[in-house]
């Protein structure tokens, strides 16, 4: 029995060593494998960009950005087309409400002091036929034209005999009043020639130099992603681009603003003094008419 159980302990003996054996080449190929994968996945990936090639490409980024010239013409020369498309806009509505504004300023002092000097000239008359002599030497004007159209239904009327006939003299002041308001009409009408198109500049140019605004921005945004770098000197010119389309968009709605709020209190003033011009005629006929009875 003692001899039978020393050679079965021989025999597990023997066996240990080849086990391990088996054990150790199964963990050494697994081990391999493993290795070879991860090598794999690496070669695979793009390889990271180490803490100085990030910095050299950022300073390399800014450098060129910097040697750009950033003068307002070359901005505007490299700016996209919708960016010059509206300041293209913004640049002929500036310059027309500029015009406008010179235009306004002499039309809108002219026809005052014209209309102020008639009806002091007016004024002077004692009769419509002495005031058709003193006012045949001034300037052609609004209140020129009313007192043509008033005084011509005037001439009508006693060329028809009716002018001393008291049962048509409330038809005949309605005729002149007619004649001079039509007139008059005509006149402000003229003085407010264009004062739609200033209202549209001065209320809608601001909103065109807001979308160059936004657009220029998105484009600095754009310039951000593509370099991965947030340097103000690569999203310098489009900040700049942006900013001028702002100041485009004021440029442009300022003036027109100004001039339309000037022609609109000088239009209300001329036209009240040739509505008063009006009544003092109607007065002056009806006063010659009791006195011819």
């Amino acid at each position: 029995m003692f001899a039978l159980l020393q050679a079965a302990g021989a025999a597990d003996t023997a066996a240990t060593p080849a086990a391990d054996a088996t054990v150790a080449a199964a963990a050494a190929e697994t081990t391999n494998a493993v290795v070879e994968s991860v090598n794999a996945v690496a070669a695979a990936a793009p390889a990271a960009p180490s803490a100085a090639e990030a910095a050299a490409a950022a300073a390399e980024a800014a450098k060129n950005a910097g040697q750009q010239n950033i003068t307002l013409m070359e901005m505007i020369s490299h700016s996209p087309l919708v960016s010059k498309v509206v300041l293209v806009i913004l640049l002929l509505c500036a310059v027309y409400a500029i015009a406008l504004m010179f235009e306004k300023i002499i039309v809108m002092r002219g026809n005052k002091k014209r209309t102020i000097d008639f009806v002091a000239a007016y004024k002077k008359a004692k009769s419509p036929e002495e005031a058709a002599q003193l006012l045949s030497k001034q300037p052609d004007g609004f209140a020129k034209k009313m007192f043509a159209a008033g005084y011509g239904e005037l001439q009508k009327a006693k060329d028809a005999g009716l002018y001393n006939n008291r049962d048509a003299r409330g038809d005949l002041i309605e005729r002149i009043r007619s004649a001079m308001t039509a007139e008059q009409n005509k006149g402000v009408e003229e003085l407010g020639s264009n004062m739609t198109f200033l209202a549209s500049i001065g209320s809608n140019a601001p909103f065109i130099g807001l979308f160059g605004t936004v657009w220029g921005i998105m484009n600095s945004f754009i310039a951000i992603a593509n370099t991965q770098t947030t340097s103000l000197a690569v999203v310098a010119p489009g900040i700049a681009e942006a900013l001028f389309a702002t100041a485009a968009g004021l440029v442009a709605a300022i003036p027109a603003v100004l001039i339309y709020n000037f022609s609109a209190k000088q239009t209300g003033t001329i036209g009240g003094y040739l509505e008063d011009f009006e009544a003092d005629f109607i007065s002056l006929v009806t006063r010659d008419m009791d006195k011819q009875g």
